[in-house]
């Protein structure tokens, strides 16, 4: 299955670096763009600049990497808007394709529950009861020796 990231950096080495990463990983779409498209369903990987410019609330924060050179006023901003991936820029690659990794599976899951309405995918699943006379649940006492 081929997964898309918009990719929205100022910096176009780290970019480019990031980009050839990508496609040496697996299967992904890479599209480099200078305003992302939150409405999309892709993973957005994003710097402190394209993040500023994003409209508030964010509707899917779970699907967004933020690269940053970790201002706190910005990191509040982001934690505020509910997003839990951000990377430094000094990180290794490794380290910021994990977090694009993981990007993906939330955004996967977030589908997934999005379509099942209710707690459970499988509702003919019943819980079973403990019967009043099962003994196990009952308090035990311990001898002193």
């Amino acid at each position: 299955m081929m997964r898309t990231v918009q990719l929205a950096m100022r910096d176009a080495e780290y970019a480019a670096s990031l980009q050839d990463a990508l496609s040496r990983s697996g299967p992904w779409h890479v599209e480099s763009v200078d305003s992302p498209d939150p409405a999309l369903p892709f993973v957005l990987v994003l710097d402190d600049a394209a993040f500023e410019r994003l409209p508030r609330p964010l509707a899917h924060p779970e699907r967004i990497v933020l690269i940053s050179r970790q201002d706190p006023q910005l990191l509040a901003q982001a934690w505020d808007a509910g997003i839990v991936s951000v990377a430094k820029v000094e990180d290794p690659l490794p380290t910021v394709l994990l977090a694009i990794m993981a990007a993906a599976l939330r955004a996967e899951k977030a589908g997934e529950t999005a379509v099942t309405s209710e707690i459970s995918p499988r509702p003919s699943v019943v819980s079973a009861r403990k019967s009043p006379q099962d003994q196990t649940s009952q308090p035990r006492r311990c001898r002193p020796p």
